[in-house]
């Protein structure tokens, strides 16, 4: 195949995955109610979230462990050992096994009383 025709099948397919997810969060419902506001997320989005999303962030979440080891040397120097690894292991873990599959946050928001 043509290496331009390779690049621009890429780039169509690239930017078709790209405007879907903005897509599907401006289609998604919600509940309605002002102490909960959970998300109802269509087929195509649980199925986008699986095939695409998880696997990208649990590849985030192993490559962010392997970081915070190389960096631990310098976040020990720092003081920063806990925001390093919130940002690096935390966050991507957290978005890839706690949240609800199609959901774009972790968990339900919930008004304090």
């Amino acid at each position: 195949m043509n290496p331009f025709r390779t690049l621009a099948a890429a780039l169509a397919i690239s930017t078709g995955l790209l405007t879907l997810s903005n897509f599907a969060m401006a289609s998604e419902n919600t509940s309605g109610n002002p102490e909960y506001d959970v998300e109802a997320p269509k087929a195509y989005t649980m199925i986008g979230d699986l095939l695409i999303a998880r696997p990208a962030l649990i590849f985030a979440t192993v490559v962010g462990a392997g970081l915070f080891v190389v960096t631990l040397p310098f976040s020990a120097a720092g003081g920063n050992i806990g925001e390093a690894g919130h940002a690096l292991v935390v966050e991507p873990g957290a978005a890839a096994f706690v949240r609800c599959l199609g959901c774009t946050e972790s968990g339900y928001k919930r008004a304090d009383r």
